[in-house]
């Protein structure tokens, strides 16, 4: 294949001899040519919408149930608690026996727990309380959200680890710019440690995760746990993670029309390319990450805190074991790594996970592949390993 031909200074840079995976090379005619999601962001949600609609999510043996939990300002933030049907069944059992708030159909506010726990309810020492994991849904702070009991991460994390999952639907960029977000996120942290108990949880065994944007605010909800004294976190699990703002700071090359139309992996390929060009997806992928910096952050930053780019965080240390995972041809890469090595040198146990000649959500491009399976199962492995200390590979322990 061609090198690609970028500026020699960028920050981060693309290694000449990278070539696509070939479980996905054809996939990468498929990917859509660049446009700017956020030139009518709700025409962009509109179509995430009804891409979603198209493929409604298998929910066997998992339930849901929606919350409202007020923020200060008294305005409500939604979340979505997942559980196995078995935890389902312990919970409404729990409730029957004498919980006085009313559960509501499609939300309930906060008090109904509240009142439990001030009740004195509390579980039986035999009964088996699960871990919980908060999902932080990706799409660059401003798209992304699931349909109702239609998160498919959190779905599958449910069933297969098996856990508890919150799902948040976090105020979203550029209409709520930074802080909001990440506020939210942290209020669903402190509120599912708050009713732990009535949800089944146990409080020991908290994680967060997340993809790309919620990468980001996984790492920055470690952060506000750790500097506000807030719930402990038993792993940070951050999935081609955008941690760093200065990622996107990266010169956008000028591509040639002709540029790549030769290349079997379409590598030197760029938006706007001639007729035969397959499109670049480190490329793409850099134009999106630019512009989602640009409508997430207040108008005017030029340096902006660690709770809203993780990567500025001068300190590290004391924060739950972590796990990252990058793509060979995503613009995320060597930020994600660098911000891995930084929780390494702080005494932070990490483990990292490369997927060679991938790009940015590969996975939702090509699901069925080998590669996209073995990704995701490492990714709930590690989460499992985690939250199930006592088991190796899916065996107890002695």
């Amino acid at each position: 294949m061609a090198e690609k031909k970028l500026p020699t200074k960028l920050p981060v840079t693309v290694p000449p001899g990278l070539t696509v995976h070939p479980e996905l090379r054809p996939y990468l005619a498929q990917l859509p040519p660049f446009s700017d999601p956020y030139e009518d962001i709700e025409a962009t949600r509109e179509r995430f919408r009804g891409l979603l609609a198209l493929r409604p999510a298998d929910r066997t043996g998992v339930s849901s149930e929606r919350y409202d939990i007020t923020r200060p300002d008294g305005s409500a933030l939604t979340v979505e608690v997942y559980r196995p049907e078995r935890a389902e069944a312990e919970a409404n059992e729990k409730n029957e026996q004498g919980e006085e708030g009313e559960k509501a159909t499609e939300s309930r506010e906060t008090g109904a727990a509240g009142e439990a726990e001030e009740a004195g309810e509390s579980r039986e020492a035999g009964e088996a309380l699960l871990p919980a994991v908060l999902h932080f849904h990706g799409g660059g702070y401003a798209i992304g959200r699931s349909m109702p009991g239609q998160d498919r991460s959190a779905i599958a994390l449910c069933r297969e680890l098996p856990a508890i999952v919150v799902t948040v639907e976090y105020r979203l960029a550029p209409e709520h710019r930074y802080p909001a977000g990440v506020e939210d996120c942290y209020l669903a942290l402190e509120w599912t440690a708050k009713q732990a108990n009535d949800l089944g949880i146990d409080a020991d065994r908290i994680a967060v995760t997340g993809n790309s944007a919620g990468g980001g605010l996984s790492a920055a909800v470690a952060l506000m746990a750790r500097d506000r004294g807030g719930p402990a976190l038993v792993y940070q699990s951050m999935c081609v993670p955008d941690v760093d703002d200065r990622a996107a700071e990266q010169p956008i090359p000028a591509m040639p029309e002709d540029e790549g139309a030769d290349s079997e992996d379409g590598a030197g390929a760029g938006p706007g390319a001639g007729a035969g060009v397959l499109p670049n997806p480190w490329l793409n992928s850099l134009r999106t990450v630019r512009l989602a910096w640009q409508h997430y952050l207040p108008e005017g930053t030029t340096v902006p805190d660690a709770y809203a780019s993780p990567a500025r965080a001068t300190d590290l240390s004391g924060l739950p074991p972590a796990y990252v995972m990058v793509c060979d041809l995503d613009p995320l890469r060597d930020t994600g790594l660098a911000y891995a090595r930084r929780l390494m040198d702080a005494g932070v146990s990490v483990t990292v996970h490369n997927v060679p000649g991938a790009w940015h959500g590969f996975e939702l491009q090509a699901p069925d592949t080998r590669l996209a399976r073995e990704t995701k199962a490492h990714w709930k492995g590690q989460l499992r390993s985690a939250l199930y200390p006592e088991r190796a590979g899916g065996t107890v322990v002695a």
